[in-house]
Parts: structure tokens; C-alpha cells; sequence
């Protein structure tokens, strides 16, 4: 019986696998955030030399990377990405997905939205038919914090700061539960409209290109 640790660094282990072609001398990878992206970037660290660059989502990811021997790149310094690979919190069969519990959703959503592949990696518990048992994280200006608290408990939300945390642009998060999302594009514009908040953990309107899902019997790709 495989760990939720040894899922992970077989999906991990997968998404090296399927970028292998793109790790060129101009390349540059885009890498998310999270425990299954750490083991992601473990992995490509043992092709470095091989391909240019990375862009990190996070100062986390950031580091870890140049950690590794990897250069990283400011997203202003680059044209495009090849390939942006990322984990979740939950994943549909459309392959939208409910990202942010590690809190940096905003510059994941930038980076997915500059490459020209996106590919989420997960264990296949992650994979629902309906959002909403992991709570939505939505980004806000510390200002803003209550006008959209109750913005989205007219949507018939439910939302705790998450305490003691601030991103890595200096904003507050607030954790929703209690949704029924059933339009999750509807939804992520909905709430991306309300003055205040910065992004929401929906990635519904750029949703993923390819998941490749951890299980028990191997790698299941979407």
C-alpha cells in the first residue's frame, strides 16, 4: 500500500517524465507550490544545465529551485513558458481545479496564465465531481477584508482568515466553505469582481492542459 508520500512522488516522477522533450537549452519551466511541486522540482534539479530557467510561483519554490542549482527568472524577463506544472487541491474531470491552500494561488494563476502547457499533478483522492469540500481561498487587500466577507456570504459562503498568514504579495486570504459550486467559471469571475479581492482559488476559466493522477495501480492520466 502506497503512501500519500509515495503518490505524490509518483506524480511527481510522471510530470518529469512527460517534460523530458521540452528540457531544451532556451527552455524555461514554469513550477508551482505546494508539497507535491517541491518533489517536482527535485526531480527536474537532476536535469539542470539542460534547460535555462525556471519561474517560481512563490519565494518558497524560488528558493528551493536556486537551491538546487537552477536559475530563476522574474516573469517580466520572459516571453513564455513551455510548460507550467503545478499540484492541487481538488481537480474535476474538466480538469478545473481548486488551488491555494498553500496561499499562493495569485502568482500561480500568473504563471499558469503565461505557459503554453499546464499540468497539474495529484493524487486521485484529489480528483472530485463537485467543489466545495475544500474550502476556497480568495486572496484580498487587507483593506478589503470584510467588504468581501460579506460579499461572499451573500453568495452563501463562509469565510475565516486564515490566520497569522500573509502572502507573498502582502495580502490576507480567506478560506470559504460552505459553497455549492456548480458553474465553477461563473463563479471564479463572480467573485474575481468584487472590489477587493485579488484572485480566487478557482482555476476554472484556464484550467489544465493534462492531469497525471497518483493511484494505487500507477500514474492515471487526464
Amino acid at each position: 500500500m502506497l503512501s500519500q508520500q509515495d503518490l505524490k512522488q509518483q506524480a511527481a516522477d510522471a510530470a518529469v517524465a512527460l517534460i523530458r522533450p521540452l528540457l531544451v537549452a532556451d527552455a524555461v519551466i514554469g513550477v508551482g507550490t505546494g508539497s507535491t511541486a517541491d518533489l517536482f522540482i527535485d526531480g527536474l534539479g537532476r536535469f539542470r544545465g539542460q534547460f535555462r530557467a525556471a519561474v517560481a510561483s512563490s519565494e518558497r519554490s524560488a528558493a528551493r529551485l536556486r537551491g538546487l542549482g537552477i536559475e530563476v527568472l522574474d516573469l517580466n524577463e520572459v516571453a513564455s513558458l513551455s510548460v507550467y506544472v503545478d499540484g492541487a487541491d481538488e481537480i474535476n474531470a474538466k480538469l478545473q481545479m481548486v488551488k491555494g491552500g498553500g496561499g499562493a494561488l495569485t502568482r500561480e494563476k500568473i504563471v499558469a496564465s503565461a505557459a503554453r502547457q499546464f499540468i497539474c499533478i495529484a493524487d486521485a483522492s484529489k480528483l472530485v465531481d463537485q467543489f466545495g469540500k475544500f474550502p476556497l481561498p480568495i486572496e484580498v487587500l487587507p483593506i478589503a477584508r470584510e467588504v468581501v466577507a460579506r460579499a461572499v456570504r451573500k453568495l452563501g459562503g463562509q469565510p475565516v482568515l486564515r490566520a497569522g498568514f500573509v502572502t507573498d504579495n502582502g495580502n490576507q486570504v480567506l478560506d470559504v466553505s460552505g459553497l455549492t459550486i456548480l458553474d465553477a467559471c461563473l463563479l471564479e469571475s463572480t467573485l474575481n469582481s468584487v472590489p477587493g479581492v485579488v484572485t480566487n482559488g478557482l482555476f476554472a476559466l484556464r484550467p489544465a492542459d493534462v492531469a497525471l493522477l497518483a493511484t494505487q495501480q500507477g500514474v492515471r492520466q487526464l
